[in-house]
């Protein structure tokens, strides 16, 4: 028998359960916010208990999404999210059905990872050489393959003679990545003119405050426009790292050991993305 519960607590219940688990904070932000959509949706149409949603309601609130111009990529994974939340409720024994289980996700082509190529993340290079706390953090990415999380968590104390600690955050654990030639030079010209505050973390404000994600991301996307880069986030230079290193030999295992990837089918995927950068076959490290 189906349970009689307001949707607004069942989200919060939801949410919860996502903590519990373990889920990594943007997990948890992006299905709060899509169940949260969807709740504001129905309660539009006086429908506020959870028991009371049908197929129909999840169905027409895809189509909201299509004539809102949502892409095909973002429904899919609002879908994904009310599917996740409705599983729950319904393995509780809360729901007697799923009203999520049946619908289809829209059908889109998988984007493959962008890779930069050697003229373009030397133009990177180039482009933020002035800003000495940028062209550290792009030589990070570029040399490591790190996440940004993980370099906005950088801490002075991890960064050792000739490796950087990255500790565990969330669901990732910790490990540890060489420090080559090129970024040590990179991070010792930062060190330089770093401002002298009390946070040990590596990138800070000029009033001396930890950098933020959002401003890492901002920036970095500023100094692509500058080089002249289209259609790259941050996420690129990571992607750039794991097919350089597999295309110079590096192998697979190894990489994915560098760049913290949990499942090795994770880095085999980029195994496809080889044949197609074949003509640069060095290794990031020794750019």
């Amino acid at each position: 028998m189906a349970k009689n519960i307001l949707l607004l607590t069942a989200r919060e219940n939801f949410i919860d359960y996502l903590k519990k688990s373990g889920k990594s904070t943007s997990t948890i932000l992006a299905y709060g916010a899509d169940v949260a959509q969807f709740v504001g949706f129905l309660e539009k149409k006086q429908i506020t208990q959870l028991a009371t949603v049908s197929q129909e309601h999840v169905e027409e609130f895809k189509s909201f999404l299509e004539n809102q111009k949502y892409t095909k990529k973002s429904i899919s994974r609002k879908l994904n999210s009310l599917k996740t939340f409705f599983r729950y409720f319904k393995e509780k024994g809360t729901l007697k059905e799923d009203p999520a289980a049946q619908v289809e996700h829209p059908r889109y082509e998988i984007q493959k990872p962008r890779i930069l190529s050697k003229m373009e993340y030397r133009a990177l290079r180039d482009a933020s050489r002035d800003d000495i706390r940028m062209a550290a953090m792009v030589e990070l990415f570029l040399q490591t393959g790190m996440r940004i999380g993980e370099l906005a968590r950088l801490e002075l104390d991890d960064i050792k003679e000739r490796e950087i600690y990255l500790r565990p955050y969330e669901s990732h654990p910790d490990r540890t990545v060489p420090l080559n030639q090129a970024a040590k030079k990179a991070l010792n010209r930062y060190f330089e003119i770093r401002p002298q505050t009390k946070s040990r973390a590596v990138f800070i404000t000029k009033t001396g405050r930890p950098v933020l994600v959002r401003n890492i991301r901002a920036s970095v996307g500023r100094f692509y426009r500058i080089a002249g880069i289209k259609k790259a986030t941050v996420n690129d230079l990571r992607h750039t790292f794991v097919v350089h290193q597999i295309s110079s030999g590096t192998s697979v295992t190894t990489v994915q050991r560098l760049v913290g990837h949990k499942r090795l089918s994770t880095t085999e995927k980029y195994l496809e993305l080889i044949d197609e950068k074949a003509e640069e076959k060095v290794k990031l490290e020794e750019l």
